[in-house]
């Protein structure tokens, strides 16, 4: 696998995270870890992170 390939698929991942985050935030879907539940700011917060990192990764190729 050369780094190209690597790249792509990194962003390909990144990018299902953040969608995931995202579809998480706009449907209000509750998270918990045990008896902490994670709030929904938390998910736009890291939907911002992931899809930086997928158009990174993406543009990096």
């Amino acid at each position: 696998m050369g780094k190209e390939s690597a790249l792509l698929i990194g962003a390909i991942i990144f990018g299902l995270i953040s969608l995931l985050h995202l579809i998480r935030a706009i449907l209000g879907w509750e998270a918990n870890i045990g008896s902490l539940q994670i709030p929904i700011w938390l998910s736009w917060l890291a939907f911002l992170v992931a899809g930086g990192i997928a158009i990174w990764f993406y543009k990096s190729r």
